[in-house]
């Protein structure tokens, strides 16, 4: 090579040796320096480091994609109770409830004795038009067995559920019959109904039932709300006990309708979520109906927006026992594998100014975990001194005092009745038997309960069947030893858990609630507030109790 060739081609020689040692100087580094690495990274570059070298030099395969599934649940309960890590297969689950429709079968069920009995079929759905029945035992899907430890309830939805169209057959037992029965089903979109029950409780009062805060719930409530004042609707019920929560938007849309204009309904903030106010838009067609909100211990989130939304402006009263107290905003974070997270991102505050968080440590918090136990040992379900927030007070619109820190406290405490509990009926109910009972006699009878069509005239026949004996006789061979004392003394308790459990499997939801009402103390305590004209608080009102 000449000298003019060796000056041309020199820079591109000097590129490759650059290049060249860039590649070696990082071999170098990956392979006999990889702790050093640890050392001067930080945060995610440290995890991001372990992974790598987990993967490139453990003693064993590692499947690191199973590693981070397991981490990830692990690293988000560092941060509070409520950030979550959702996999892919558990996304559809989580979505659905919440979603107003999913794509399935059409039956609700439960488990007893390691196999799926169907409880109810869908009206109209995929499942009644294939032939399942109510109390069909399902043992087998797509030609594999399904019954044993397997069963569960992520597993059965799992396999139950899936794309609309497609189809899945279902092997049930029915009682009766020896032999297994095969349905072919195609599995279509579902309707689900967060607004579970809708009645006049009597002349003039309405109640209406929400069980979460879903897509759906506003439009549901509409609807509910305009049926009762074709019924001569003059003051409403809204029961939101065992409500643990949903969609904050859904909560701040239903409260809009009975607030005036400018009233504040919540306002959010955190480190990285600038504070966020919302107030009431005055287009509500019920801002002058007389309200009351039932709460207890398992009202939660977005329902504990809706309640404190009502309470610190003094629209309505508020009645039951203390709200559970979660007052952290969750963001829904998708990633690409499928997966999500739901991360607190801000807290959210009441009206007064008051954030009803109860107190954690961190997301492993035991005592957090615990605390609904607590409460019930420590006697707060059936005495309000029993009752301690120590939060800082706030007040209300027109100066009420109420406290944050640690739930809802109600305007008017009902105590959980403890009238008639004994220890055989804390055994028949905890041990499953009466449920068991209750699932068994609506199998063998349900021919001639079918034929039954209203809840009253139900309830009418179940009352001359003498089901306590029956439940007593079938508890005592299975295991639970007659005790005809505490019998006596719970026999309302056992009447009503058999009643209403034997009136939701042959009707429904709305026919189980309508016959609760007939004897709930709370519910009697909201029409009395309603009907004395007090469920609009005055300044002089403290709290109240039954």
């Amino acid at each position: 090579m000449n000298q003019k060739t060796y000056r041309r081609f020199m820079p591109l020689l000097m590129s490759i040796c650059v290049v060249m040692g860039i590649i070696i100087g990082t071999f170098y580094a990956n392979h006999f320096s990889g702790n050093r690495l640890n050392i001067i990274n930080s945060g995610s570059n440290r995890l991001n480091n372990l992974l790598r070298i987990i993967d490139d030099q453990y003693v064993d395969t590692v499947n690191i994609d199973e590693l981070v599934e397991k981490a990830m649940p692990e690293i988000l309960a560092e941060l509070d109770p409520h950030s979550v890590y959702i996999s892919a297969k558990d996304v559809q689950m989580a979505t659905d409830e919440l979603s107003g429709s999913f794509s399935g079968v059409g039956i609700e069920f439960v488990i007893r004795q390691d196999t799926i009995q169907v409880q109810n079929v869908i009206a109209d759905g995929p499942a009644e038009h294939a032939g399942i029945l109510a109390g069909d035992k399902i043992v087998s899907i797509d030609g594999k067995s399904f019954v044993g430890k397997q069963v569960t309830n992520e597993e059965a939805m799992r396999r139950l559920k899936g794309k609309r169209g497609t189809k899945v057959e279902i092997g049930v037992r029915r009682f009766g019959q020896k032999d297994e029965k095969r349905f072919t089903v195609t599995r279509d979109d579902i309707i689900t109904h967060s607004v579970s029950a809708v009645f006049m409780l009597d002349k003039t009062t309405g109640y209406i039932k929400i069980k979460s805060f879903g897509d759906t719930t506003y439009d549901e409530m509409l609807v509910a709300l305009t049926q009762l004042s074709q019924e001569g609707m003059e003051q409403v019920v809204i029961d939101l006990r065992d409500n643990a929560g949903g969609y904050m938007i859904s909560a701040i849309k239903m409260v809009d309708e009975f607030l005036p204009r400018g009233s504040k309904i919540l306002y959010t903030e955190g480190r990285k979520s600038k504070r966020e106010d919302f107030v009431s838009s005055g287009r509500g067609g019920y801002q002058n109906l007389p309200l009351v909100v039932l709460i207890n211990e398992s009202s939660a989130s977005a329902a504990e927006i809706f309640a404190g939304a009502i309470q610190d402006n003094d629209r309505g009263m508020v009645i039951g026992r203390r709200s559970f107290g979660k007052g952290l905003v969750q963001k829904q974070i998708d990633f690409h594998d499928g997966s999500m997270i739901r991360l607190t991102i801000a807290r959210y505050y009441t009206p007064s100014g008051r954030c009803i968080q109860k107190p954690y440590t961190s997301g492993k918090d035991r005592t957090y975990e615990e605390d609904l136990m607590q409460r019930y040992q420590h006697g707060e379900f059936f005495s309000e001194d029993s009752i301690h927030q120590s939060g800082p007070a706030y007040h209300t619109a027109m100066g009420r005092t109420v406290y944050g820190g640690g739930g809802i406290m109600p305007d008017i405490f009902v105590p959980e009745d403890t009238t008639g509990i004994t220890s055989y009926y804390k055994e028949a109910a905890m041990s499953g038997l009466l449920m068991q009972f209750a699932f068994e006699y609506t199998d063998a009878n349900r021919q001639k309960l079918s034929s039954i069509k209203s809840m009253s005239a139900l309830l009418s026949h179940l009352k001359g069947q003498n089901l306590v004996e029956q439940f007593a006789a079938y508890a005592d061979k299975h295991g639970l030893q007659r005790r005809n004392l505490m019998i006596n003394k719970s026999h309302a308790l056992i009447s009503r858990f058999l009643y209403g459990r034997i009136i939701y499997n042959i009707l429904d939801e709305q026919a189980l609630h309508e016959y609760l009402s007939t004897d709930d103390p709370v519910v009697k305590r909201a029409q009395a507030v309603l009907h004395s004209g007090d469920a609009t608080p005055k300044l002089e009102d403290k709290k109240k109790t039954k």
